[in-house]
């Protein structure tokens, strides 16, 4: 079982890396519907296998196919125009989509080792970030480790969303909602 799980995660590890170069990664929804059309009317791009969740081994990717199984969560979890955009110059996002609902959703992606917590000047990095530059609707940071208590008390002082390992495998399993499902709803916000 986990020798399939691990050839599932190079899988998805090499279908991202396949689709990097393009700057887009096109992923089938939780609906089946294609996502990651390039908006510059250029053609679609190919189709993309599933992904399952049997196939999101986050501890047997690299920090690139992390980004890509990230993404390939939120697609999977109704984010539509999912978009891999890390890498140099990427200012704190990894990945950027749209949540069903229509908000903007922006990931700074951590791929640590467990003993690796996210400290407080990494959520300092993504906050000066997140809502300005790209302004985000939702804000997450998503580690395969977890927080310092600092970092834990900024993120909640701006808003971010922070998924440590353990959300984090709750997530791809489908246990919990996907983190900006798990927000409640400000009622003072007009629907989109």
């Amino acid at each position: 079982m986990a020798v399939l799980v691990a050839l599932g995660a190079l899988g998805v590890l090499a279908v991202g890396l396949a689709v990097a170069g393009r700057g887009s990664m096109a992923v089938r929804n939780r609906q089946g519907t294609r996502t990651g059309d390039l908006p510059d009317g250029s053609p679609p791009l190919p189709d993309m296998p599933d992904v399952g969740v049997e196939a999101l081994d986050h501890s047997a990717v690299d920090a690139d196919g992390f980004e890509h199984s990230v993404a390939a969560l939120c697609a999977r979890d109704g984010c539509t125009v999912v978009e891999v955009v890390g890498g140099a110059g990427d200012l704190g996002a990894d990945v950027v989509a749209v949540t069903l609902d229509g908000r903007r959703l922006v990931v700074q992606c951590k791929h640590y080792a467990e003993s690796h917590r996210v400290g407080s000047q990494d959520l300092q990095r993504f906050g000066g970030t997140c809502f300005t530059i790209h302004e985000a609707d939702v804000a997450v940071v998503v580690t395969t480790s977890s927080f310092t208590a600092p970092a834990a008390e900024y993120a909640a002082a701006c808003g971010i969303i922070c998924v440590d390992g353990e959300a984090l495998a709750a997530w791809t399993d489908q246990v919990a909602p996907a983190p900006w499902d798990a927000l409640a709803p400000d009622p003072t916000t007009p629907a989109p």
